[in-house]
């Protein structure tokens, strides 16, 4: 199919960091004159760099890529241990702790995303991240009906289809979720191309008869972004 590329076989990584209450500034200072060079230094290919459009969490998205996991893990332990980090960090502390909590999401792209690579246009998008939870026994379902259907039904509604994934659970019993993010022009675009989907007559066809036998999501989750201006996704 047309979305079909060669698969992308690196170890992705999503971290989420929620600032105290007046830190993301200097969280957004950290990464760009420190975390980002240093990051190419040690093999972590930072792709994305994102904070929410509403943002009462003080939240900060960035998505990178290594070639695996060991190489992930080799990475970090290198930069952890970096004196310019180190001496970075501490500085930018020494008026309080800037993260109260982080989640991390570890990905695998799926076979039907469209290339992961940088923008090449300089003007910034707006993105939208969704990550959906199936219903049990449901994952293979929601992707094929993306895989055939859902993308192309995107893009013929000037939804830009950016990178799908889907989760590597710690227990490899859990069902893994489908994480996917999606670019406009602005948020506004993005909500109105979202309301023209659903009334799209081909979405209602292909999604009624994938549900023949029951839903297939769960749960959705939604967040809209703004890239950085250090971000190599724009």
């Amino acid at each position: 199919m047309a979305f079909a590329n060669k698969t992308d076989n690196r170890y992705f990584e999503l971290r989420v960091y929620y600032c105290n209450p007046g830190k993301l500034d200097a969280l957004i200072t950290r990464f760009r004159d420190h975390a980002v060079p240093l990051f190419k230094k040690y093999g972590i290919d930072g792709l994305a760099y994102w904070v929410p459009t509403n943002n009462p969490d003080h939240a900060f998205y960035y998505l990178m890529a290594y070639p695996n996991k060991e190489a992930r893990d080799a990475s970090w332990r290198e930069f952890g241990k970096d004196p310019q980090w180190l001496e970075a960090a501490r500085k930018s502390e020494e008026n309080g702790k800037i993260i109260a909590k982080a989640t991390i999401h570890f990905l695998k792209a799926t076979d039907y995303t469209p290339k992961i690579k940088p923008s090449k246009a300089s003007a910034m998008r707006t993105f939208e991240m969704r990550i959906y939870t199936a219903m049990p026994e449901k994952l293979q379902d929601l992707e094929n009906r993306f895989r055939n259907h859902t993308m192309k039904i995107f893009k013929n509604n000037g939804m830009q289809n950016v990178a799908y994934f889907t989760t590597i659970e710690k227990n490899p019993a859990d069902q893994a979720k489908l994480l996917y993010f999606l670019a406009y022009e602005n948020e506004e675009a993005g909500k109105l191309a979202w309301q023209n989907f659903r009334k799209d007559p081909d979405w209602i066809k292909a999604s009624t008869a994938s549900e023949v036998n029951g839903k297939l999501v769960e749960k959705v989750e939604s967040v809209y972004m703004k890239p950085m201006d250090f971000s190599k996704f724009r």
